[in-house]
């Protein structure tokens, strides 16, 4: 039977797992059986980058951590070696970071996810991961916000570079006017010199 230290242990780790997947707006887990020190390295360098928390985890703390919420259902995956990815910044971040990196480690598995605190499917996961990163999104919005003010700017600026030379063009269609006039007058003039 363990003892009482060693308990409290486990359950101030429970209870800080329990936080930080409370805090965190997206998770996935992973089994991370056969990979190598350097890739794992890498991995977690990435993960970091990205602000994505990362660590491996007992299933029996998990399954603790997971007991009387929504994410209940991800015990019945806890099977074997388990890590858990957390972003509390990023949907994207752990979704795309891990399933990359399962693409080129075919020992290393992702096992389900979840979503503000909702356990979403695999497919999902998949979806997520093929989701552009969080810049490129945010990029994408800023250009099709500025693209309509680009082409007002540029029309803007087409017109002001035409105006000089719809200037002239105005005098020259006004100077003829003004001589057709004097030629309408003459001929009145001469009847009433008769």
């Amino acid at each position: 039977m363990p003892s009482a230290k060693v308990l409290e242990q486990k359950k101030q780790q429970v209870s800080q797992i329990s936080e930080k997947i409370g805090a965190s707006l997206a998770g996935v887990l992973v089994d991370f059986n056969g990979t190598t020190v350097a890739d794992d390295t890498k991995l977690r360098a990435d993960l970091r980058k990205n602000d994505v928390y990362y660590a491996v985890v007992k299933n029996t703390l998990l399954k603790r951590a997971f007991a009387g919420t929504a994410l209940e259902s991800l015990s019945e995956v806890l099977e074997g070696t388990t890590a858990i990815a957390i972003s509390a910044t990023d949907y994207v971040a752990p979704a795309k970071i891990l399933s990359e990196f399962a693409e080129k480690h075919k020992d290393f598995k992702v096992k389900g996810g979840f979503i503000d605190g909702e356990v979403i499917s695999l497919d999902k996961v998949d979806e997520l991961a093929k989701l552009p990163s969080k810049e490129v999104l945010l990029a994408t919005v800023a250009a099709a916000f500025q693209a309509p003010m680009a082409s007002f700017a540029r029309a803007v600026k087409a017109i002001s570079e035409k105006e000089p030379e719809a200037a002239p063009a105005a005098e020259e269609t006004a100077a003829p006017a003004e001589e057709a006039a004097p030629a309408e007058a003459a001929p009145a003039e001469e009847p009433a010199a008769e």
